[in-house]
């Protein structure tokens, strides 16, 4: 799963192992897509209001009362463009239609992720804002 992480540098934000662990035990929502015993790629979510320390997460607390957040979703290199990262955001939407809340996800601009953003629309969300870290700028979509 960090390898797979890794590979998604810049778009996934990097995370020592330790801190991946630390974040699946705040998930309320983590799955992953498997060929046999070979991971495939992964998705974390958050409820609101956990001790992470994301500015991005952070953002949405401060505007939302619910939502489910796609903290990161990440597809081995050779099995991008397969339908692998369609099926797991499918599966979130599915956990958040069950909860009654919006998904809520951020896509960098700065560095530009373009793909992802088009990604992101295929599943109709909407920007509804951005946020800008200096080296990093990212907008917020909600779904």
């Amino acid at each position: 799963m960090w390898a797979i992480n890794e590979d998604g540098l810049p778009g996934t934000g990097q995370v020592s192992p330790p801190e991946l662990i630390a974040l699946l035990d705040l998930a309320s929502f983590a799955v992953g897509a498997f060929q046999d015993d070979l991971m495939l790629g992964f998705v974390i979510c958050l409820p609101p209001r956990t001790t992470y320390g994301s500015l991005n997460y952070a953002w949405f607390n401060q505007r939302y009362d619910a939502f489910l957040y796609v903290d990161r979703i990440a597809v081995a290199t050779d099995h991008r463009n397969r339908g692998v990262g369609s099926a797991l955001y499918s599966q979130v939407i599915a956990e958040a239609n069950e909860q009654a809340v919006p998904v809520a996800a951020e896509v960098n601009l700065v560095p530009p992720n373009p793909g992802s953003v088009r990604f992101h629309h295929r599943f109709n969300f909407v920007e509804v804002g951005t946020l800008d870290h200096g080296e990093k700028a990212v907008t917020m979509f909600l779904c």
